[in-house]
């Protein structure tokens, strides 16, 4: 999940503005908000509940069903999805499709409050080494964001990103653990390319309770922004074999103020 930042060039240029520089101050508040959208990606990079994913498909011929919400606040504003669907397929063995279409909302310090469609997430997740008792489960889930969201309006990237990582897992009776990270590549002006790192410890905690947390660190995204990193502790409660709930929460470690001051996600998820 990326934040809305306003910008410095944003904070010295209003102060320096007149009375009669209206306009110039809108065009400075559109610029700030592009630079700040060239890292907005909705929804989370994610394994639900958590940002980092791991290397696990859904089986072959079954559905995930989710509605969740999420949402980021930072010094500048809050950003969200209320609700974004997603949808999992198990396509072949192995091979899940991945879709994600969200209702996105960005309430910023300055400036108006926009709700509205965000960026079409698309992936594929191929597992292709299986766990066993001495090696870990690895995958990959390719993810590409598509620019649908209105970027002016601060909803939106306004150009397409892809994520290409690589995913470990591996189960000790009760407790589970996965990781990796990957590369994004984000095409939005301003924006930079830039490393995504996860790791994540679950347990058991009964048969239908599972507790969790992760740890997180993302390369700059902006210019200026620096490199951030956070936690989120979670996990899921399985109502049964098809219904379940989802819940994270966290903020960020380190340069917290402009990346993740306080982040959630909540999500009911469907299995058949």
């Amino acid at each position: 999940m990326n934040d809305w930042n306003m910008t410095e060039d944003l904070r010295v240029g209003a102060a320096n503005q007149t009375p009669g520089s209206t306009m110039g101050f809108a065009r400075l508040l559109s610029n700030a908000i592009k630079i700040g959208m060239a890292c907005l990606a909705f929804p989370v990079l994610a394994g639900p509940p958590f940002m980092t994913d791991d290397p696990e498909p859904a089986e072959y011929r079954h559905h995930e069903f989710y509605v969740a919400t999420q949402q980021t606040r930072t010094a500048d504003g809050r950003t969200g999805t209320a609700p974004h669907l997603e949808y999992n397929y198990g396509v072949a063995p192995d091979v899940h499709l991945h879709l994600i279409v969200p209702y996105v909302f960005n309430i910023p310090e300055v400036g108006l409050r926009e709700r509205g469609r965000g960026d079409t997430e698309l992936g594929v997740k191929y597992r292709f080494v299986q766990e066993t008792e001495t090696q870990p489960m690895v995958g990959t889930f390719p993810i590409l964001l598509l620019p649908n969201g209105d970027e002016n309006r601060g909803l939106g990237n306004g150009h397409s990103q892809l994520f290409l990582p690589i995913w470990l897992q591996k189960r000790w009776g009760s407790w589970q653990s996965y990781g990796g990270g990957g590369y994004w590549i984000n095409n939005a002006p301003g924006a930079k390319n830039h490393w995504f790192y996860g790791w994540q410890l679950q347990k058991d905690i009964t048969e239908h309770l599972t507790l969790g947390g992760e740890i997180f660190h993302s390369t700059e995204q902006v210019a200026r922004e620096g490199t951030s990193t956070g936690f989120n502790l979670g996990g899921y409660y399985n109502f049964d074999e098809h219904n379940h709930l989802l819940f994270s929460a966290g903020e960020g470690l380190t340069n917290a103020n402009l990346t993740n001051r306080f982040s959630s996600y909540v999500a009911y998820q469907r299995t058949w």
